[in-house]
């Protein structure tokens, strides 16, 4: 065997694995400026309730989509439900099971923050890539998600937001990121 190879092995994974928490946080403090009133966590977990199924969107359901534990998806769909952006009501397939769904408010803010957070942050967070180098990343990382033998269930998918925006809307905020993306 040789010693170095795998001590330098180990060294490297040590240096990605505590860069990829620091990132994490980092990027979860920034997000929170972007997304405000909700932070960013709350952000992450109204869109993955939008992109469950009307009847499954659980607290499981929500976690799962996210990577996150029961434990953790419960105060943030509390949360959620304290500033009156979500609801939780009875499963209709599972009389034990409680489905959480966004109120009127809760999706006005969700579309008013993403403008922020999907035009604003991500021209800022991502500037120094190229179409490639984010094509790469975002493949390394799902092959680092499924270090368990489980698959990414993301966000992949585009998702019926209602209260949509309007094709001249959508087209002003792409402008408005290539000139952000652009101008940093």
């Amino acid at each position: 065997m040789d010693y170095e190879k795998e001590f330098n092995l180990l060294y490297l994974m040590e240096q990605v694995y505590s860069c990829l928490i620091s990132v994490s946080n980092k990027l979860q403090a920034t997000g929170d400026k972007y997304s405000e009133p909700l932070t960013s966590r709350q952000y992450m977990t109204a869109l993955a309730i939008l992109h469950l199924p009307e009847n499954e969107t659980t607290i499981n359901n929500i976690a799962g989509k996210l990577g996150a534990t029961k434990q953790n998806m419960t105060q943030l769909v509390n949360s959620l439900c304290k500033k009156g952006f979500a609801e939780i009501i009875p499963s209709p397939k599972d009389k034990r099971a409680v489905n959480v769904h966004l109120t009127e408010s809760g999706l006005k803010t969700l579309t008013d923050c993403g403008v922020s957070v999907s035009i604003d942050f991500m021209a800022d967070t991502f500037k120094a890539f190229d179409e490639e180098e984010l094509k790469t990343l975002w493949k390394l990382l799902k092959k680092l998600y499924r270090f368990d033998g489980v698959e990414l269930d993301g966000l992949e998918e585009n998702v019926n937001v209602p209260n949509a925006f309007s094709e001249e809307e959508i087209k002003s905020a792409i402008d408005r990121f290539s000139s952000r993306r652009n101008t940093l």
